[in-house]
């Protein structure tokens, strides 16, 4: 397939799972719901669907905006409805005044029940509340498997999606030039940080591409990927706006200084 030489090499199994997906929505002529995607994976499967004249998708991960999305697959004749993305919506309720939690505790409690991170759509704050989405499918069984975030005893509460926390954590968009797509140039850009220092939170396994650790300091970044670099934020790749005179990328970014 000609698409997959716009895509890492690493990319073309999950090229083939989308194909797969689109090939069973032809042939049973029903709908099919994909797990939570990453921005990444959202693009790769939009970038697919495009090639195929029959085949119409929705994406929704619970609100308006969300990062981790669901993408319903479907034939022409199918009318979507919020309810066929299958998204719970639970409330952490904790001893506010006496604990904080964090993102990654949140991630790594919820994950550590042994669910998969396609289970798990966005997890948000209003620098008190805590919610996340999860997969309807997996709903008793993260009730039953989490009643504490670290040291900190919970209570999960399933609320209806229209009772979403106002969100305080916002990618904040900019512009940086770059001499080239390496993960160690635009991480140093990024976050102000000297080449070798982007490095070494490479090599230390610090730095994740799309909740997958980076192996190497030399691969490139691509459109929408998400890097988490652990005690500093997140990352969002965006798309090269230019070039300069002397041959530089222009490249729009978002940042979330958040500790994941």
């Amino acid at each position: 397939m000609n698409i997959y030489q716009h895509f890492r090499e690493d990319e073309q199994s999950f090229i083939d799972q989308v194909v797969d997906w689109i090939l069973q929505v032809e042939n049973q002529y029903a709908p099919y719901l994909t797990n939570f995607l990453n921005p990444r994976q959202l693009f790769i499967v939009q970038s697919v669907i495009g090639q195929y004249d029959t085949i119409q998708y929705q994406t929704f991960g619970g609100y308006e905006g969300a990062e981790q999305q669901r993408v319903l697959i479907y034939p022409p004749y199918y009318e979507p409805t919020p309810a066929d993305f299958e998204i719970t919506l639970f409330e952490i309720n904790y001893p506010t005044k006496f604990a904080e939690l964090s993102h990654g505790q949140i991630m790594g409690t919820v994950l550590g029940t042994g669910i998969s991170r396609g289970n798990l759509g966005d997890i948000l704050t209003d620098g008190e509340r805590w919610q996340f989405f999860i997969d309807m499918t997996m709903k008793e069984f993260v009730l039953m498997n989490v009643d504490r975030v670290g040291r900190v005893n919970v209570h999960l509460e399933e609320q209806p999606l229209e009772n979403l926390v106002k969100i305080t954590d916002k990618w904040e968009m900019e512009e940086i030039v770059v001499s080239s797509l390496r993960i160690d140039v635009v991480l140093a850009r990024a976050l102000n940080l000297s080449r070798n220092r982007a490095k070494s939170l490479i090599n230390d396994q610090k730095v994740k591409v799309n909740w997958v650790e980076a192996e190497r300091p030399d691969v490139d970044v691509e459109e929408y990927d998400i890097l988490s670099i652990r005690g500093f934020g997140r990352v969002k790749i965006g798309p090269q706006l230019g070039t300069t005179r002397k041959d530089n990328l222009v490249l729009e970014i978002g940042i979330i200084d958040r500790n994941t």
